[in-house]
């Protein structure tokens, strides 16, 4: 691993846990996304007062090929120092954006996807782009935020879509142990951004044709049953945060038409990485993996790690 001044770190001994502090990690290959994402991770920093480490993950010595220039080319050719370039104008980017920010960058050699994931270790929130090139070539729109959204140690963020700046924070509820923690997220995000904050939660009396529900419940059983799972959760975070409002929405139709829909205004929707309908052992559900995909506004994928 080597820092962006070109001295060596260990992956026990980086920049950011040295300090002891916490830090916003974002991964970046060069892309106008990844490039977009740094520029969002620098204003989280800079919202939470803490650091932001830039990570570009290195392959090619995985695949032992020189990685200096040639000595008939030009020295900015070499792999090695192309990788640098990368993590150098991320990091000038990130500066740019949150002056009073301290940014360092990490060069790491490995698999993109492994190293995002093992660097969020100690960290606040990782943010990633929507798409890649580089180290992140030929992976589809939201498979580098679906794996890390399974796998961080900590909240992903997701810049894709459209940042109303102005529009609220929307929280998804569903009264899942993901969802608890995404309303912790979101209730904290609203205060650091000073937006309002919209809770959601979506009801249907069934979800396919195998869904028994209605024919032992009617529909305005179910409604009160999912007010009641809404209204709980808001009350139990209005005690953790004090101060912060939430308007509470309970609307008719499938979480994930529901969100996508409310998701046009906003500017971030947070999410819980697996709500109540997800099959056991799943690290992702239907639903967060399609608002990755379609959703209007950055998704937050918030894990409960506890379990």
């Amino acid at each position: 691993m080597e820092r962006s001044d070109g001295r060596a770190t260990t992956p026990e001994t980086t920049p950011a846990e040295a300090s002891g502090g916490p830090f916003v990690l974002v991964g970046t290959d060069g892309s106008r996304s990844a490039l977009e994402a740094v520029e969002t991770a620098a204003l989280e920093a800079a919202r939470r007062g803490t650091r932001l480490v830039v990570a570009h993950a290195f392959l090619w010595p995985l695949f032992r090929v020189d990685l200096e220039p040639s000595v008939y080319g030009p020295t900015e050719s070499g792999l090695r120092r192309q990788a640098q370039i990368v993590l150098d104008t991320a990091v000038a980017r990130a500066q740019a954006v949150a002056p009073g920010t301290e940014v360092s960058g990490e060069l790491i050699t490995g698999e993109p996807l492994v190293v995002l994931a093992t660097r969020s270790r100690g960290a606040e929130l990782v943010v990633v782009g929507s798409r890649g090139t580089g180290g992140f070539s030929g992976l589809v729109l939201g498979s580098v935020a679906v794996h890390l959204a399974a796998h961080a140690a900590c909240p992903v963020l997701v810049v894709r879509g459209r940042d109303e700046p102005d529009g609220p924070v929307l929280l998804a509820v569903d009264g899942s142990p993901d969802s608890d923690a995404a309303v912790d997220f979101a209730f904290a995000e609203a205060r650091t951004r000073g937006a309002a904050l919209v809770a959601v939660h979506a009801w249907t009396p069934r979800s396919g044709p195998g869904d028994l529900t209605f024919a032992f419940h009617d529909a305005e059983k179910v409604r009160e049953e999912a007010e009641h799972v809404l209204d709980g959760a808001l009350a139990r975070a209005a005690v953790r945060h004090p101060g912060i409002g939430a308007e509470p929405r309970l609307l008719r139709g499938k979480p994930r038409e529901v969100l996508l829909e409310e998701s046009a205004g906003a500017q971030l929707l947070v999410v819980g990485a697996r709500g109540r309908g997800g099959f056991a052992g799943l690290l992702l559900g239907s639903v967060s993996q399609a608002l990755l995909h379609h959703a209007h506004c950055p998704v937050a994928v918030v894990r409960n790690t506890a379990d």
